[in-house]
């Protein structure tokens, strides 16, 4: 009875996942295509949905509570402003959550890396735990460069580069990162058992 349990919960969660994923996947594309077809205050139900999707998987912390004020201010001001910017600044707000997220853990480890390989490796290494804060490192500066571009397209770019970059070239690079990674931590493995 427990394990049916188990797998209802687990198939709940999975499908949220995949729903949080194609959210934030299309979000960009969605707010380009609707620009001058859908009010910007209408959209902002998209800008909330998209928010609230990522909370179901957070604890309800101060780093929470951050989170749904942060997505608040941006809704309220898409529908009392009835303008694109506020809907153009989500992925501002995400890469500064995450940046908030990974360079905390580095004040307060272990870092998001060091647990994120502890699920795959609990028993890790001693020597494999400098390698993870350095990753952490890695992607706070990513997410610095990436929050900075998203930011500058939001204000300056057309509306179809600022989708071209957030919802394109962002998810592209953070793919070159992950493989780039990968291949390091292969040959680190390596030299680290070998």
């Amino acid at each position: 009875m427990r394990s049916a349990g188990f797998c209802k919960n687990s198939s709940v969660s999975s499908i949220l996942t995949i729903f949080t994923v194609l959210i934030t996947l299309s979000y960009p594309l969605a707010v380009w295509l609707a620009e001058g077809r859908v009010e910007p205050r209408l959209m902002a139900g998209l800008l909330m949905l998209a928010g609230l999707t990522r909370f179901p998987g957070l604890p309800f912390d101060h780093a929470t509570r951050w989170w749904l004020s942060a997505i608040s201010v941006l809704v309220i001001a898409a529908i009392w402003a009835n303008g694109a910017l506020p809907l153009k600044l989500y992925p501002v707000l995400l890469n500064g959550a995450l940046l908030a997220m990974f360079a905390y853990s580095l004040l307060a480890p272990p870092t998001v890396v060091e647990r994120l390989a502890r699920l795959r490796e609990p028993d890790l290494p001693p020597g494999a735990i400098p390698y993870t804060r350095r990753v952490t490192q890695v992607w706070c500066g990513f997410f610095v460069i990436n929050g900075c571009t998203a930011l500058l397209t939001a204000l300056y770019a057309s509306s179809a580069l600022w989708w071209f970059y957030n919802g394109f070239v962002a998810y592209l690079l953070i793919g070159l990162l992950f493989a780039g990674e990968y291949c390091v931590r292969r040959r680190f493995k390596r030299r680290l058992h070998g």
